[in-house]
């Protein structure tokens, strides 16, 4: 029998796939993740079952959707005594181990279980300078985040037990908000300009309400911190416990900026602006450089564990994906953060080698993050269990597409109007070209959230005509039939995966007829 092979999880937090060179980004190189991609996989439909940090994780940990793991929100948790993959790879023989985020909770209830070892941090943890929870409880380390969670993964890799093939999650807290970078990159992109995206000035006409709603606008949401400017005083006293800070704590959008003056705050450099335009487009450059500043302290620990597996002779042998717990928009719509089914928000980026298993290439084939458990247990030649609902994704990786594999994506945000971001809550599939959307906008007496009071809606992109999701076709007499289809569809997944269905099929096709 071969021998089960090493895996080797890595997972940043937002990172998006138009921030990675693999997927020929625009706006950043990342050799060392192109390494992965250049050897392996690059995953080109690969989607997000809920476009938020929590619940994505549950559901890569256990393998189901999140109305069955019960982790719909950021302040559901998940319970730690149900089984998950770790659990199951140690039970067959792995060594595991988890540094970094978790995200799942804290306390004997929440905190990592199946690992031998874990350290992460809690809740959101901090970029510099982080408190970390092990076995042995809270300590403190000194350094840059992405640097230490990579140096504890090395230290484990170095001192593992080699008789074991071993499993391990690394798990960064980068490129997240307030996309805080290392010093030795605080001033990369200084001198360039980043392009702004196609879609920037969006004026959100043709969609749902949803999308006008949202307030995650770099234009208008992000604070001081997201940018790297300086608080004006006073600020401080105005945190409040339920919603973070206010409206004021925002950097001002005022429509003629002539008089505002902002401060970078490592430099004291300062800013001053003749035209709205203007204001637009720096916040958007601050932005973006912060971000992409994270993403390539990233890419350099990336390639610290990459070298390692070379230099120790057991790289033929570890399957290695990158990925991250979903989508992120870079100024797309105007918009940061994600939450949304929209493109930008829903695709995973996922690179996956495994020279002694596969080739390099492109996989076009439709995957979810609930299938990546079932595929750690396949390639570890171990049972899925029963209550997994994803499927592995082997034969796909190894170019053997089985006839019944499913084109369909399946995503639904619960957060209705989040007291942050007001997103609404919706459901929606994504098949290779159609995406349809289900604005319930209804809380459901999710924990955080608020009742809604608007109507629902829907939605329908051709994802292939209208790559950039401008314009809702649901309406349209000339789709009236993908409609029907997409719905039958939407219909048959609910019932395959046990979520429970908040429209009513029949009304809406009769007022369609």
């Amino acid at each position: 029998m071969p021998r089960q092979p090493n895996i080797l999880f890595i997972m940043a937090d937002d990172h998006a796939a138009k921030a990675i060179s693999a997927y020929d980004s625009r706006i950043v190189t990342t050799p060392n993740l192109d390494r992965i991609a250049e050897a392996g996989k690059r995953l080109d439909h690969c989607y997000v079952t809920n476009s938020i940090c929590t619940p994505s994780r549950a559901s890569i940990l256990t393998g189901t959707y999140n109305h069955v793991n019960g982790v719909t929100t950021l302040v559901t948790l998940l319970d730690n005594r149900w089984p998950n993959v770790a659990k199951s790879l140690q039970a067959g023989g792995y060594a595991t181990a988890i540094f970094g985020k978790w995200h799942l909770g804290e306390g004997p209830r929440h905190c990592p279980t199946g690992f031998d070892t874990w350290r992460v941090l809690p809740d959101q943890g901090a970029y510099f300078d982080p408190d970390m929870i092990g076995p042995e409880g809270l300590r403190y380390y000194r350094g840059y985040a992405t640097d230490l969670i990579t140096d504890h993964c090395l230290d484990w890799l170095a001192a593992r037990d080699r008789d074991r093939p071993f499993f391990l999650m690394c798990h960064h807290k980068a490129p997240h908000r307030p996309f805080s970078p290392a010093p030795r990159h605080a001033r990369l992109f200084e001198d360039e300009t980043i392009p702004v995206p196609e879609s920037f000035d969006d004026n959100y006409k043709n969609r749902a309400r949803a999308a006008a709603a949202a307030k995650m606008r770099v234009r208008v949401d992000m604070n001081y911190d997201d940018l790297g400017l300086v608080w004006p005083e006073g600020l401080a006293d105005s945190w409040n416990e339920e919603i973070g800070w206010p409206e004021r704590a925002k950097v001002p959008n005022p429509e003629d900026p002539r008089d505002l003056v902002l401060f970078d705050r490592n430099t004291g450099e300062r800013f001053t602006f003749a035209s709205k335009r203007e204001l637009d487009h720096f916040k958007y450059q601050r932005y973006i450089k912060r971000y992409l500043r994270t993403v390539v302290a990233i890419d350099e620990n990336v390639g610290r564990l990459l070298d390692w597996l070379e230099e120790d002779g057991i790289a033929n042998d570890t399957i290695v994906i990158y990925t991250s717990d979903q989508g992120f928009f870079l100024g797309e719509h105007g918009w940061f953060d994600k939450r949304f089914i929209y493109e930008e928000s829903l695709q995973m980026p996922f690179l996956i080698r495994y020279p002694a298993g596969f080739g390099p290439g492109v996989v076009d084939a439709i995957a979810t993050n609930v299938d990546f458990a079932p595929t750690f247990l396949d390639y570890a030649g171990l049972a899925v269990p029963s209550y997994m609902q994803g499927r592995s994704l082997r034969p796909v990786l190894e170019g053997r597409v089985p006839d019944d594999w499913s084109q369909v994506a399946y995503h639904r945000y619960w957060m209705h109007k989040d007291a942050i971001h007001n997103c609404f809550a919706h459901y929606g599939i994504r098949d290779q070209r159609h995406k349809l959307i289900y604005w319930y906008n209804e809380a459901l007496d999710q924990p955080g959230a608020r009742r809604g009071d608007e109507p629902p809606e829907w939605e329908l992109f051709d994802c292939e005509a209208d790559p950039l999701e401008l314009v809702n076709v649901f309406h349209d007499p000339a789709k009236a039939n993908v409609v029907r289809d997409m719905i039958a569809t939407l219909d048959a997944k609910l019932a395959e995966i046990g979520d429970t269905p908040e429209h009513d099929t029949t009304a809406v096709l009769a007022e369609l007829a």
